[in-house]
């Protein structure tokens, strides 16, 4: 019997070492059979074909990208489930895409929802799977040739294989990938890898520099040109490695690419805007050619959104093509009335300089409150658009892309995401908090076709006249004229109702000061004849519906503390505003001004007035839904949404708030409240103010899914289906 036991607990053992060694070890024996290297998925020339049956097809990638965050988690955190993603599989491809790019390898439930979906449907979903590089790594000092950066690669490249065919164990992830087990074998459905998520210039330039006569790398399946640059020689061999494990262990090859974009395009541009841009990298993926044992082939991908050309936008029409030794006809870029599509340009020449397919695997617009960036040629800046001008933008971009002769594109992307930031709004908010609200002026977080609104089911107010979701319990002060305000919060914004008889939008001016914080404020405003009866850190001004603004007393707005010297060249922290200053002024957020800037370098940061609020009905199920909507009015009644950032709330979830910037701060230092005061009246009046008691949600947010107009748009275009 102990003989038994002792043979039974080696034989679990040598299982248990040989699960590891396959699993977590990568361990197998090379099948060493090149002449039986299976694909599904090849390049032509530059077309994408895929195998039918016999067959081989030209393939149009209609992608959609999709990243693993969700509200409440961290995208690292890979929360998502499969029963969301089974779900999601659905809507994506019922809006007509057939493929789906992820940036990294996602979480086991992702690849099991894969499996299940496609096996159970005869048009399957294809994958682009992405490999990470660790942005750490990508900003560290070291160049792209050190073990952190080069070897960690390759290692991220064998996992990634190991995953989409189902034989891999990741415990220990670097933030790079998921963990788990990973048994689900859907490599038939994956069209090919993108390395990398866009390459770190500097250390491009860093690695170029230090190595300019390193010899190019000659590997089995791909090979470096003479005139390939250090590091295109390292992705050459990462790429090499990664399909010599491929075709050894699992007798399969699918396309490869190396990512890009503008800040590493293979371009050289006129020396003063290079200077200016700080364009200091170039990736020619050209330089790296296949063998005669790498069957399924290349491709090249881009991150290309209609705002990022600014390149081209800083360039006459008559100089394109200078960036090209071919002749490029651009004519079909110049609109009627003399506007430059410099998107279709740039997509066109992108494909001109490539001998292989060309993907544009990122283009977006987001819907947030916000903006980064005006777009002076194209009119497709970033940010402040409706959900319907989103779905135009991306039908729009796909149209360019396809004239410029791409293989296709990915949409950027496929939900919102609550823990990006972007940098004119990250210094007003606590970021390590970021994922508990959703952050209206960040347009970052607003991206996807798919929202995530607040509420279980429902939100606690839609801004569209009807009043019924409003309760006596919602009252904050009723006046002796019968009018009340009414107010509530989630973790969206707070909501006010304001009723007043007869009160006429148009003609008649309301005020409604805020209180917020006891350390700054004034019981007036300039200009006003009414007065508040507690200090007022903030006065929205109800005075039409093109003229309707929150304001911000001078002393407590975060643009003069953050950037006052960049748009007057004059030191906020010198001659502070008084804490009792009675000047009120208009809440904005700092723009890019590209060219304005590259044609003067002391051309003044520009600003958007994102305190200006916007009129319309908010309830997506109105005809009339307009998804920017601040406020509407009816009758007497009035619904007004203010985002949380709006009222310098670095983190509502736990009620934080701006601290005073001059009273030993200098800059954003957080501070809680537990109480906010609110009223409104007209000219010659004080008005009298009531307290809201305010109480923070931690970790714990509800919210509900709800498909964007823009997902509507894409899918008629795509299905050539009507609206449901």
């Amino acid at each position: 019997m102990k003989r038994f036991i002792i043979s039974i607990s080696a034989i679990i053992l040598l299982l248990f070492i040989g699960f590891i060694a396959v699993f977590y070890g990568g361990f197998y024996m090379d099948s060493d059979r090149d002449n039986h290297i299976n694909t599904f998925v090849r390049t032509e020339n530059k077309e994408i074909l895929i195998k039918d049956k016999d067959k081989w097809k030209p393939f149009e990638v209609r992608g959609i990208d999709m990243g693993s965050g969700i509200p409440g988690e961290w995208s690292t955190d890979y929360a998502i489930t499969k029963e969301t993603y089974l779900h999601w599989f659905q809507l994506i491809q019922e809006a007509g895409a057939n493929t789906l790019r992820v940036y990294s390898v996602q979480n086991p439930s992702f690849y099991k929802a894969f499996y299940e979906y496609n096996s159970q449907h005869e048009e399957p979903l294809y994958l682009l799977q992405g490999i990470w590089v660790n942005d750490y790594i990508q900003n560290s000092r070291v160049d792209a040739y050190a073990d952190s950066f080069a070897g960690k690669l390759l290692d991220n490249c064998l996992v990634t294989v190991d995953v989409i065919h189902g034989k891999r164990l990741i415990i220990n992830n670097d933030a790079d990938t998921s963990t788990g087990l990973y048994l689900h074998d859907v490599s038939k459905w994956v069209l090919g890898y993108i390395i990398g998520n866009g390459w770190e210039d500097t250390t491009v330039a860093y690695t170029d520099e230090k190595y300019p006569d390193m010899e190019p790398y000659k590997g089995t399946y791909l090979i470096a040109s003479k005139d390939a640059s250090a590091f295109e020689s390292l992705l050459a061999k990462t790429g090499d490695r990664m399909l010599h494990y491929e075709s050894t262990r699992y007798d399969e090859q699918r396309l490869i690419s190396f990512s890009s974009g503008n800040a590493t395009d293979p371009f050289d541009y006129p020396k003063e805007i290079a200077e200016y841009f700080r364009k200091c990298a170039r990736i020619d993926t050209e330089h790296i050619t296949a063998t005669d044992k790498f069957i399924s082939g290349q491709f090249a991908s881009y991150s290309a959104s209609p705002y990022d050309q600014d390149y081209f936008s800083c360039m006459e029409y008559t100089t394109w093509n200078s960036l090209s030794d071919k002749k490029i006809d651009f004519s079909d870029c110049i609109t009627p009335d003399g506007k430059r599509n410099t998107y279709r340009a740039y997509l066109r020449l992108l494909n001109e300089h490539h001998t292989m397919p060309v993907l544009a695997v990122e283009f977006g617009a987001a819907t947030g409150r916000g903006e980064i960036h005006e777009n002076q040629v194209t009119s497709r800046g970033l940010g402040y658009y409706s959900e319907k001008e989103q779905g135009k933008i991306l039908v729009d971009c796909y149209e360019d892309i396809m004239a410029a002769g791409l293989s296709g594109g990915c949409v950027y992307s496929w939900q919102d995401e609550w823990f990006k930031h972007t940098w004119n709004t990250m210094y007003a908010v606590d970021l390590s908090r970021n994922i508990y609200w959703e952050d209206a002026q960040t347009n970052d977080q607003h991206f996807g076709l798919l929202a995530f609104d607040c509420g279980e089911k429902e939100s606690v107010c839609y801004v569209d006249g009807d009043t019924s979701e409003w309760t006596d319990k919602d009252r904050v002060i009723q006046y002796e004229d019968g009018s009340f305000i009414s107010v509530k919060y989630d973790a969206s914004g707070v909501y006010l109702y304001l009723h007043k008889k007869d009160f006429d939008l148009e003609n008649d001016t309301l005020y409604v000061p805020v209180d917020t914080t006891k350390k700054t404020g004034s019981t007036r405003m300039e200009n006003c004849t009414a007065e508040f009866e507690r200090p007022a850190d903030f006065v929205l001004v109800l005075n039409g519906k093109d003229n309707t603004r929150l304001l911000v007393q001078d002393r407590y707005n975060p643009i003069h503390a953050n950037y006052e010297e960049d748009i007057t060249g004059k030191d906020p922290y010198i001659d502070p505003p008084a804490r009792d200053s009675a000047v009120f002024e208009n809440i904005s957020m700092v723009l890019r001004d590209v060219i304005g800037q590259y044609q003067d370098a002391a051309t003044p940061l520009k600003t958007f007035e994102s305190g200006k609020l916007y009129y319309g009905n908010g309830n997506p199920s109105a005809s009339a839904y307009d998804s920017r909507a601040d406020f509407i009015c009816n009758g007497d009644d009035v619904e007004i949404r203010i985002p949380w950032q709006l009222l310098n709330f670095s983190d509502p979830s736990r009620m934080q708030i701006h601290d005073d910037y001059y009273d030993g701060n200098y800059g954003i230092e957080s501070v809680g409240i537990k109480e906010m005061f609110i009223g409104f009246g007209g000219e010659g009046n004080t008005i009298e103010m009531g307290g809201l008691k305010l109480k923070g949600w931690e970790n714990t947010v509800s919210y509900h899914e709800r498909l964007k107009e823009a997902y509507q748009v894409l899918k008629t275009y795509w299905t050539g289906k009507e609206y449901e």
